[in-house]
């Protein structure tokens, strides 16, 4: 189908779906943009992993060599070692605190969006049940006329259907990502403890 007509195609389509379809545009906007946000974080965060370096942290801390790990982790790029730099920093002060902070700094970075995308898995299909429900109000008010036509009729159903299809279509195509992005942030979460865990033994038994 050729560019013009596909687009002819679509904006029909939208005008069908009656004065419901604006909103539901925009939240499908809004949608779109936290899901390419996210990926691209996503994608930096896997650029950012120092997994050797993490390994030589925590040896160096094993072995009671706080100062080689505090050069180790200093300006890392891995939010795991971002986070145990903190901690090492403020070992005889507040080590447990420290890193919670610097914890908590870079889950709320991972989960950035997150209750947006939520709200739109929950509103978009509201949405959609608007449209039906505005759709077969307007199907009513052609049969209770003087007179019954039937282009009105259909066009009231099929707003009422394509407003909740897109609305549905929406929350679907949110919802997988949601669930994927949730996962990563535990996910890092758990890495996040474990090697928090790991500091604060290592720290402790060599103090």
């Amino acid at each position: 189908m050729p560019p013009p007509l596909l687009a002819n195609v679509a904006i029909d389509f939208f005008r069908k779906g009656g004065p419901i379809m604006w909103p539901i545009a925009l939240v499908t906007v809004f949608a779109v943009c936290i899901l390419f946000e996210r990926l691209w974080w996503w994608l930096r965060y896997a650029r950012s992993r120092q997994p050797k370096v993490l390994d030589a942290v925590l040896e160096a801390l094993e072995n009671g060599n706080a100062a080689q790990a505090q050069t180790l982790s200093a300006n890392a790029t891995d939010p795991v070692l971002r986070v145990l730099h903190a901690g090492i920093n403020h070992r005889h002060a507040s080590l447990q605190g420290a890193l919670q902070a610097a914890a908590g700094i870079e889950l709320r970075a991972a989960g950035r969006y997150l209750t947006a995308m939520d709200t739109i898995i929950t509103l978009a299909p509201l949405l959609g049940l608007l449209g039906t429900v505005t759709g077969i109000m307007g199907s009513f008010q052609s049969i209770g006329g003087s007179e019954l036509a039937v282009e009105k009729v259909t066009g009231g159903i099929g707003e009422a259907l394509i407003a909740t299809a897109c609305g549905l279509g929406i929350a679907i195509m949110t919802l997988i990502p949601y669930n994927w992005f949730h996962a990563k942030v535990a996910t890092l979460q758990h890495e996040i403890e474990t090697a928090a865990s790991n500091v604060e033994v290592f720290v402790a038994t060599k103090n």
